[in-house]
């Protein structure tokens, strides 16, 4: 299928869950094209996982990290990128990553993170010390939207049908 995207590389953003990294293995597949996981870059440019950065370094800290790496980093033309879930904090990261391509938000309820997240111990998730993941979601949506281009709602969606849906409406949006 010809698409928009292909004319431009297309960014994945969204909450851990929503599916950004099986989403884009699956569109960078259908369309022959790279598939890029700023959060793999990360972690092999640092040469530790994000967990072990956060625990070493602090939210704060690591977010700043996050933004200068994701910022700087080079892109393969028309790439599918998914991005880690907290890059919308920074401003710098996603000023570059909205010049790079279309940006899409994959939309998930808190109720469908919760549902599909169990490892928030391990998987590098910046939050303030004592902060609730309720709060956390609350915080990211209006950061989520600021820097959408196409919100695209998944509850209830298999990857399957979240590359359709995305597909289809890529098709009828004209971005690209």
């Amino acid at each position: 299928m010809t698409t928009p995207a292909l004319q431009r590389g297309l960014v994945l953003i969204g909450m851990p869950g929503a599916g950004k990294s099986t989403v884009g293995q699956l569109l960078a597949a259908r369309w022959s094209v790279p598939f890029v996981d700023t959060d793999q870059l990360l972690e092999a440019h640092s040469g530790e996982s994000l967990q072990s950065q956060l625990d070493r370094i602090g939210y704060a800290a690591m977010r700043k990290v996050e933004e200068d790496f994701v910022a700087t980093c080079a892109l393969p033309p028309q790439a599918v990128v998914s991005t880690g879930g907290s890059v919308v904090y920074g401003p710098l990261a996603m000023q570059h990553l909205r010049s790079y391509g279309i940006c899409v938000y994959l939309q998930i309820s808190l109720a469908t993170v919760t549902q599909r997240v169990d490892n928030w111990d391990s998987r590098g998730f910046s939050c303030a010390p004592g902060q609730t993941l309720a709060e956390v979601y609350q915080e990211r949506l209006p950061l989520y939207h600021r820097y959408a281009d196409l919100t695209l709602p998944c509850d209830g969606l298999s990857p399957g049908e979240v590359v359709q849906s995305l597909e289809e409406r890529l098709a009828r949006s004209g971005l690209g």
